[in-house]
């Protein structure tokens, strides 16, 4: 006797269901690096750690809280989420992981327990990291006072607390992929979009996101949604010239914090500058500026 087309289409629609979530709970993507005669430099991992906006985001702003012992909650259409303590502390830092796990959270996005952080945490842009600079970052970590200060707690709305979720997120937006330069363009370019997309994580404020909380990559840098819901502009080439900037501005504005018309940048993107960017060195800066505004001349 033949099964109605109802009961059919039913146990398809479960075994497609109980498949669906295999594949989006069970097996997030991850990288795997080669850390086979890596050292790490712990006066260069400094140097990383502004690159990355480690100080922005995990020390109080104005030096209300020891180097990076845990930064301000960042509000976001999900909740609050809290910088956490990432000093060397064994009980409230990362004191107690190993370089293994410090490669796993800013590479893939998962914590040493085998859950996965929320992307408020930029992994996504930092799994495009160098080898070295991960392990010059661990390195650097390792020399700082440890200080026994708990983590602010996260405050989600559900079902956004439940972690577990994050797991389907990965699988479905997160792609853990080593920056790689453009044959197309030379160092200086290239040097400016690794910056960019990798440690700076730029695109992670200044590009639209999905209602997920995904980062548009088909519309990267057009501008999004900042740190509290504040406004983010577009920082494209064609963006950035129909607005005035020329050569020498954005240099001039990630050290000084000063835009071509004589304003100051201020908010989230001036804690960016005071405690990132204006640290880098004077090339790291040219850089940047050559890949945003896709300057001829910089291919050398």
């Amino acid at each position: 006797m033949k099964k109605p087309p109802i009961i059919l289409a039913a146990a398809f629609s479960v075994v497609a269901g109980l498949v669906t979530l295999s594949i989006l709970f069970l097996a997030p993507p991850a990288q795997v690096r080669d850390w086979s005669g890596v050292t790490g430099d712990a006066e260069r991992g400094q140097y990383v750690s502004r690159l990355g906006g480690c100080v922005a985001c995990h020390t109080l702003a104005e030096g209300a809280g020891p180097l990076l012992s845990g930064g301000a909650p960042i509000m976001t259409p999900f909740g609050s989420i809290a910088a956490p303590n990432i000093t060397p502390d064994r009980a409230y830092g990362i004191g107690s992981w190993t370089r293994d796990d410090f490669a796993a959270a800013l590479l893939n996005g998962a914590a040493p327990d085998g859950s996965s952080y929320y992307p408020v945490f930029p992994y996504p842009s930092y799994a495009r990291m160098s080898t070295q600079d991960v392990a010059d970052l661990w390195a650097y970590l390792q020399t700082i006072p440890p200080i026994s200060t708990p983590s602010q707690e996260h405050d989600l709305t559900w079902p956004f607390s439940q972690r577990v979720l994050m797991r389907a997120w990965k699988t479905l937006f997160f792609t853990p992929v080593e920056f790689q330069p453009d044959p197309k363009h030379g160092a200086k370019w290239n040097r400016g979009a690794y910056i960019v997309s990798g440690p700076g994580h730029c695109g992670e404020c200044h590009s639209p996101r999905g209602i997920l909380g995904n980062s548009d990559a088909a519309r990267a840098l057009e501008g999004g949604m900042g740190p509290n819901g504040k406004k983010v502009p577009s920082i494209t080439a064609q963006a950035l010239a129909q607005a005035g900037w020329t050569r020498g501005d954005v240099a001039f504005a990630l050290f000084l914090s000063i835009t071509p018309d004589g304003d100051s940048l201020g908010g989230a993107m001036g804690e960016v500058i005071r405690d990132g960017a204006r640290h880098l060195t004077p090339e790291d800066r040219e850089a940047i500026e050559a890949y945003l505004l896709d300057l001829p001349g910089t291919d050398d």
